[in-house]
């Protein structure tokens, strides 16, 4: 069981937390008491993620520090690359455009939803190693979403902690 925050306009799958909030509970035996157990952690952590999410929603940034963040993700959603790898196949300006209304807005809130949803789901515009015009394709495995999800919370929680003091 992880905690997390689903968005109910696109329900675009957020995940949020640490290694700690990762409760697993074998599928053999009596399991039913470990279910309940986990559940009421996962609802205790969760009063930490709200606090958090109301902390970014509060937090307002400047463009070049969300251009920051979104070449943070980049890196995160891409490997990190040197001079002799090909570059990714979008800029950070891509990764931080609004797909609806509701995401405009400079708070780190907005450009995490922003850049989550954009890591996540894919479909812009970009450009191949040969230089062809491509679509970013979605992330569509499941452990390979929760380490992108975590990866993008622990950075925007990190840039929430660099600003806040």
């Amino acid at each position: 069981m992880l905690a997390g925050v689903f968005r109910f306009v696109c329900c675009n799958g957020l995940v949020v937390g640490t290694v700690a909030n990762d409760i697993r509970i074998p599928h053999k035996g009596n399991i039913q008491s470990d279910v309940v157990e986990g559940a009421l952690q996962v609802l205790d952590d969760f009063q930490a993620v709200d606090a958090s999410t109301d902390a970014m929603k509060s937090l307002t940034l400047k463009v070049e520090e969300q251009r920051a963040f979104a070449t943070a993700a980049l890196a995160l959603r891409y490997g990190e690359r040197t001079e002799d790898q090909s570059p990714v196949p979008i800029t950070a300006d891509q990764l931080i455009e609004a797909r609806r209304p509701e995401d405009l807005g400079p708070s780190l809130w907005t450009t995490f939803q922003r850049v989550q949803e954009n890591a996540m789901n894919g479909g812009q515009s970009g450009r191949n190693t040969q230089g062809r015009r491509i679509q970013t394709r979605a992330v569509r495995s499941i452990d390979r979403s929760v380490s992108l999800n975590r990866a993008l919370w622990v950075l925007a929680e990190e840039m929430r902690r660099l600003r806040v003091g």
